[in-house]
């Protein structure tokens, strides 16, 4: 099997792999905890299920920049600076997940203590849990947006260079930036809309089915320039 075909299953398996898992932690194991009356409430009976979470998730966001690692030597030899530019926003995607899961860990904390504190403190929990609460969901919004501007990349790439089908990379491109858009709004204090994350979903799955069935294009490199 030569570099290419490896790189390129190795992509649509993990590709794959985070479009399961994702829906297993945000879904499954933490929106229980995160229901009404909240994770103050609820997280110290579903400590297991938290642990889980956070590992899932953060293999889940390692395994963008195993994608990364993954494409290099392909990319490398059309454009260094895309190859890097995929690597270096991978780790930071991974770095803002080490944060917002270690503020997970802290919220599953602070409900235990909540658990076994006097009924007496309650407020002060209550106020507690908004300073924990808070840097954990902004972690996770930014860390949603350096997901897509890690698809940006790898779509623009694989657009720029014909290494897929052109009508592929395309709109993965636009659903990326779509992706981007609808995680972006609670910055900006607005809700995220949902539909427009849907399409990113589905140009994972068809450039991991085409990657599977047919590889990367063998294309001769453009450039060798690392400011390419």
């Amino acid at each position: 099997m030569t570099t290419d075909k490896r790189a390129a299953r190795t992509i649509a398996v993990l590709l794959l792999l985070q479009m399961a898992a994702g829906p297993i932690v945000n879904f499954a194991l933490l929106r229980p905890v995160l229901a009404a009356p909240g994770f103050l409430e609820n997280a110290a009976t579903h400590s297991l299920q938290i642990a889980v979470a956070v590992v899932i998730g953060l293999a889940m966001v390692a395994a963008t920049v195993g994608i990364a690692i993954a494409a290099l030597p392909v990319f490398r030899p059309h454009s260094q600076a895309m190859a890097y530019w995929l690597l270096a926003l991978a780790t930071v995607g991974l770095a803002v997940a080490v944060f917002e899961n270690i503020g997970v860990l802290s919220m599953l904390s602070l409900s235990q203590a909540y658990a076994k504190a006097d009924s007496a403190n309650a407020d002060l929990f209550k106020t507690l849990s908004v300073v924990v609460t808070a840097p954990r969901n902004w972690a996770h919004y930014v860390g949603l947006i350096c997901g897509g501007s890690v698809a940006f990349v790898l779509y623009g790439t694989l657009f720029r260079f014909a290494l897929v089908p052109r009508v592929l990379a395309g709109f993965g491109i636009v659903a990326a930036l779509l992706e981007i858009i609808a995680v972006a709004m609670p910055i900006f204090g607005q809700r995220i809309i949902f539909p427009m994350i849907a399409p990113l979903g589905l140009a994972h799955l068809s450039l991991a089915i085409w990657l599977i069935a047919k590889g990367f294009a063998e294309r001769e490199p453009v450039t060798l320039d690392a400011h390419e």
